[in-house]
């Protein structure tokens, strides 16, 4: 196979739109998916509220983000956890239906799920959690120290297994795939920027460390998530401690 016909090349080619046709492709999921994910019979933590007001001059947190890939042995606190959560997929607005969130997403669809790998979090075990969008909560899926296989499973990047937490994002596709077909993927990775942007401005504003990560071995971050990669995976991951 050429460099001309990889498959990036494909992707970009087919999800153009172009106005000698319909601008959108037909739906390819027969029904509207939930719109967030659930977990039945597991561990559940409430987190503290999230902080609405104050916090750091946006402009002083936009001016000190840096990616950040050395971090001292000193635990994130769980209200600092918290803020982040809800910085990058809290709700911010009850619509009922359709939940006014803190990052934008196309169609307000929301495809992206939250996943937190804690490695060192002041009163919280080690292990993996999900995000429970709608009561402001983590759900602790998988338990135990996964902070090797975190640097395996990221090229060996030692960030992830120093980092305090690591924030992994998922797609579930079919949620967005819904109403854009294959155009969906585009916005996929857009609505993932937005949401991981949202984190490493908040850790700047907490003073805390950041840096977004992209290379990964899917299979290995899938399955310590316990997704399938076809209809949900991991797209985009960031590490967070302090630097």
């Amino acid at each position: 196979m050429s460099e001309a016909e990889g498959l990036g090349d494909k992707f970009q080619r087919g999800t153009r739109h172009a106005r000698a046709g319909e601008p959108r492709e037909p739906r390819t999921v027969s029904r509207r998916p939930a719109a967030t994910k659930r977990y039945r019979n597991v561990p559940k933590i409430p987190l503290p509220p999230p902080d609405r007001k104050g916090g750091g001059p946006i402009w002083k947190a936009v001016n000190a983000r840096r990616s950040e890939r050395d971090y001292i042995d000193r635990p994130l606190l769980l209200p600092e956890l918290s803020q982040l959560v809800w910085v990058a997929q809290g709700v911010t607005s009850p619509k009922g239906e359709v939940d006014l969130r803190a990052a934008p997403s196309a169609g307000a669809l929301h495809p992206i799920e939250t996943y937190i790998v804690s490695h060192s979090v002041d009163g919280l075990d080690p292990g993996v959690y999900h995000y429970g969008i709608e009561k402001h909560l983590i759900e602790l899926i998988n338990p135990g120290d996964h902070r090797k296989a975190v640097e395996a499973a990221t090229l060996g990047q030692k960030l992830a297994r120093l980092a305090s937490a690591l924030f992994v994002w998922t797609a579930v596709f079919d949620r967005c795939k819904f109403k854009y077909g294959q155009r969906a993927y585009r916005y996929i990775y857009l609505d993932a920027g937005h949401v991981a942007h949202g984190v490493a401005l908040a850790a700047s504003s907490l003073g805390i460390g950041s840096c977004p990560i992209g290379a990964f071995y899917d299979d290995e971050m899938n399955d310590l998530l316990g997704v399938d990669g076809d209809k949900e995976g991991v797209v985009y991951m960031t590490a967070v401690g302090r630097s």
